[in-house]
């Protein structure tokens, strides 16, 4: 049973969570996440920020436009769904 609940284990840490702001929870058990960090440019080595679009399952339509929420990969619900809401921070 220990190696049972070892794979169980390093299989949630794998799971990544991530903070970002809701911009459109107009479909039904979806919403839209912007997530924004920095990356070090390649040539000019500074640091830019980059956003990117993620869908989310948010199974009681619980997110309305402005939140910061909490994210959890998962496994794909959809085409364009693999993440779901942990919680609403503000």
């Amino acid at each position: 049973m220990n190696v049972e609940a070892n794979k169980v284990d390093k299989v949630e840490k794998k799971k990544k969570l991530l903070k970002g702001i809701v911009t459109s929870n107009k479909m039904m058990k979806t919403a839209v996440v912007k997530i924004t960090r920095l990356v070090k440019h390649k040539l000019y080595k500074k640091r830019v920020k980059v956003s990117s679009k993620i869908f989310i399952h948010d199974k009681d339509n619980k997110c309305s436009i402005g939140d910061q929420v909490l994210i959890k990969m998962c496994r794909p619900i959809s085409k364009n769904k693999a993440f779901t809401l942990v919680n609403i921070i503000k």
